[in-house]
C-alpha cells in the first residue's frame, strides 16, 4: 500500500470530489487492469479516451480515478480528482509510487530522428568497459547490468518505466541511458522523471503520421530540453539545422557538438572505410571499428556525453575504440567476396546517410545493390523520397515488403515507385516477398560488390496484417551467404 498523499505531491489538483482514502494498492490507466484499491487514471489516446472506461475501473474496484473531465455522475465511495492533463498526472503518479527512481540514478535521455538507439547502445558499453554498473533503455532491447529484458516500445509508458529504473537502484545501477522519443514526451511518459543530461542528435521527415506537422514534431523534441533542470546538461549537434533552436530554451547547461562548424566538441574525420574510422577529437587521434559519418557524430556524442560526466578523456578514447555498432545498425557482413550491410535506415535522411557513406567508401568498379521497402500504416509522404534517395544513390534497387501491417504491400511500393524518376526505372526491381528481394540482390551481386538491406535492422519480424511472423534480415542474409561476420 502507498500513501495517496505522497503520490499526488507536486500535482495541481483543480477539484477533488468524494472522500479521500489514506492508502491506495496500485495504479492504472487500463481499466482491465485495475483491482480493488487502485488509482484509475482516465488518459486520452491516439485511439481510445479513457475517460470512457471510467464506470469499468469503478466497477472493478477503483478507489480513486484521476481524469480532466468529471463524469455526470459520482458513485458513493469513490474519489474523484480532477487534473488538465491526466496523461502528465500518471508520470509524475508513476514516478511518486515507484518512490522516484530516477533520482537515485544518473539518467542521460537521448533524442532526436537517427541515431538514438546507437548513441544510447553506446553510452552503456562505454560507461560498462569503464567499469560502471549501468542500465539502457532503448528500441532494441532494455538492460539492467547484464540482465536483458525485451523492449516492445522506445519508450516504456510511465509504469513500466519507472518500475525498470526502481529495478535499477535496487540492483546497484549507477548509469542510466534512455532514448526519448517524439511520442514519449508528446504523451508524457517521461513526466516526473530527473535527468543529468539529454542529447539531441538530429531531426528529419518522420512520423509525420502521429504529429500530423513537422513544426509539431519539432516541438516535441524541444519539450524535452525546454524541461530539463538547471542541473543538466543539454548537448546538441549544431550541424543540424534545428540544433540551436532545440536548446533556445532549456535552463540546462548547453553544449554543441560538431563535425562541420565550431563547438564546444569538434571532430575531425581522418579516413573511413568498412574497416572503421580514424578520427581526431581536440588533439587526440583514436580507430573505432564503427563505419560513416553519421557514426562519427555518434561517436562524438558519447565522447561528449561521458566527458560532461567527469570521465577522464584518454581513458574514454581508449574504451571507445574498442565498442562496436548497435544491432541492425550499419552491420557489416562478408562473404564470397562481397559486403553486406543490414541497418535500420527508415526513412529517407537515415537512408541517405547510409548510402553516402557506402558510396564514400565503394571503390570504382565495385556496384551497389539496395533492398528497401517503407512501413504501413505510417507516413506515406516519405514512401516517394526514400525510392528516390534509393535509386540516385544505387546501381541497382530492389522494392519490397517492409511491415506492411494493415496495408496491401503493393499499394506501398506503389507509392515507392513514384519517386522513380522515368529515365531510372530500368534500373528497379519490384519484389514483394522480402526474402526473395534478399535472395536476388545477393544473386546479382558479383565479388567485390556491395549489398544494402534497409529498414528492419534488428527487428525480428515481419508484421502482416496484424500478425507478427519471425522474421530477421541478417538470418536471410546468412542463409543465402557463405558469411564471415564483421
Amino acid at each position: 500500500m502507498k500513501v495517496l498523499e505522497n503520490i499526488l505531491e507536486g500535482l495541481n489538483i483543480r477539484v477533488r470530489k468524494g472522500d479521500q482514502p489514506c492508502e491506495i494498492n496500485a495504479i492504472a490507466f487500463d481499466s482491465r487492469k485495475v483491482q480493488s484499491g487502485d488509482v484509475f487514471v482516465a488518459v486520452k489516446g491516439s485511439l481510445t479516451d479513457g475517460h470512457a472506461y471510467i464506470p469499468m475501473a469503478v466497477e472493478k474496484g477503483a478507489r480513486v480515478v484521476v481524469c480532466e473531465h468529471l463524469p455526470e455522475a459520482l458513485p458513493e465511495g469513490v474519489c474523484f480528482l480532477q487534473v488538465e492533463d491526466s496523461a502528465y498526472a500518471l508520470g509524475v503518479m508513476a514516478s511518486r509510487y515507484y518512490d522516484d527512481p530516477s533520482r537515485n540514478l544518473i539518467l542521460v535521455g537521448v533524442t532526436g530522428t537517427n541515431g538514438k538507439t546507437t548513441i544510447a547502445t553506446l553510452s552503456y558499453d562505454l560507461f560498462t568497459a569503464l567499469g560502471y554498473a549501468c542500465g539502457l533503455l532503448s528500441t532494441i532491447e532494455n538492460k539492467i547490468g547484464d540482465k536483458v529484458i525485451p523492449s516492445t516500445h522506445t519508450t516504456p509508458d510511465p509504469l513500466q518505466l519507472n518500475a525498470l529504473l526502481a529495478q535499477m537502484v535496487e540492483e546497484g545501477i549507477e548509469y542510466v541511458f534512455m532514448e526519448v522519443s517524439s511520442h514519449a514526451v508528446a504523451q508524457s511518459r517521461i513526466a516526473g522523471l530527473h535527468f543529468a543530461g539529454g542529447v539531441f542528435t538530429n531531426i528529419t521527415h518522420d512520423h509525420l503520421d502521429y504529429h500530423k506537422t513537422y513544426e509539431r514534431y519539432i516541438a516535441a523534441k524541444k519539450k524535452f530540453f525546454d524541461d530539463l533542470p538547471g542541473s543538466a546538461f543539454a548537448l546538441s549537434n549544431i550541424d543540424d539545422k534545428n540544433g540551436a533552436v532545440m536548446l533556445q530554451n532549456t535552463a540546462a547547461r548547453k553544449y554543441f557538438y560538431a563535425l562541420k562548424r565550431p563547438a564546444d566538441f569538434k571532430a575531425v574525420i581522418i579516413e573511413n572505410s568498412f574497416e572503421g574510422l580514424h578520427m581526431r577529437i581536440g588533439q587526440r587521434e583514436f580507430y573505432a571499428r564503427l563505419t560513416g559519418v553519421f557514426n562519427a557524430y555518434n561517436l562524438l556524442a558519447i565522447y561528449a556525453v561521458a566527458v560532461l560526466l567527469g570521465q577522464a578523456e584518454d581513458e574514454v578514447l581508449q574504451a571507445m575504440s574498442l565498442l562496436s555498432s548497435a544491432e541492425g545498425r550499419f552491420d557489416v557482413i562478408r562473404g564470397g567476396g562481397k559486403v553486406v550491410i543490414v541497418d535500420y535506415a527508415h526513412t529517407p535522411d537515415a537512408l541517405d546517410n547510409v548510402l553516402k557513406t557506402i558510396n564514400a567508401i565503394k571503390t570504382q568498379g565495385q556496384s551497389l545493390i539496395t533492398v528497401v521497402g517503407a512501413g504501413g500504416d505510417r507516413d506515406k509522404s516519405k514512401r516517394p523520397e526514400m525510392a528516390l534517395t534509393a535509386v540516385r544513390r544505387s546501381d541497382t534497387l530492389i522494392l519490397t515488403s517492409d511491415n506492411p501491417r494493415s496495408e496491401d504491400p503493393e499499394e506501398i511500393i506503389d507509392d515507392m515507385w513514384k519517386g522513380i524518376p522515368g529515365e531510372e526505372e530500368m534500373k528497379v526491381l519490384r519484389i514483394v516477398h522480402r526474402e526473395q528481394a534478399i535472395k536476388t540482390a545477393l544473386h546479382l551481386a558479383g565479388a567485390g560488390d556491395i549489398v544494402l538491406i534497409a529498414g528492419k535492422g534488428h527487428e525480428k519480424y515481419q508484421e502482416i496484417k496484424g500478425v507478427k511472423f519471425p522474421f530477421d534480415d541478417k538470418q536471410v542474409v546468412e542463409k543465402y551467404l557463405i558469411t564471415k561476420s564483421h
